[in-house]
């Protein structure tokens, strides 16, 4: 997936406005390239988990998506003080197979944003370009 720096940015700024709390929100674009970024909010509201808003989720996905003729493309969440590789919980809560799972690691000395399809409780690595 390619990520234009701009959005790449505002994912991480989106993660230190949330903190300690996870952030969240959604990538939209084409042809494996990201092209918008839809911030949500954390409904749970904790530095251990996510859940996007129910109406932002809807809003996003039914609305603003298709209203720029763009495809769901990733998920993202941000882990405060953990590696950006999916948690036991996001395991479990994963429901869109066909997304990319990026996660932006805000802890020190480790990488601050990887990929993952995670598939029946299979987690699989993907490459993100940033430019």
């Amino acid at each position: 997936m390619k990520i234009p720096r701009p959005i790449y940015e505002e994912m991480l700024e989106h993660a230190r406005e949330d903190a300690p709390n996870e952030c969240c929100g959604i990538l939209g674009g084409k042809n494996d390239e990201a092209t918008t970024l839809y911030r949500a909010t954390n409904a749970e509201h904790s530095p251990l988990r996510y859940t996007l808003d129910p109406n932002d989720l809807f809003r996003i996905t039914f609305r603003e998506i298709p209203e720029r003729d763009e495809e769901m493309l990733g998920i993202y969440h941000s882990h405060t003080a953990s590696p950006a590789y999916p948690s036991q919980t996001d395991i479990n809560l994963a429901t869109y197979p066909d997304s990319i799972y990026l996660i932006l690691s805000l802890a020190e000395d480790e990488e601050p944003l990887r990929g993952f399809h995670i598939d029946d409780g299979e987690v699989s690595e993907v490459d993100l370009t940033v430019e």
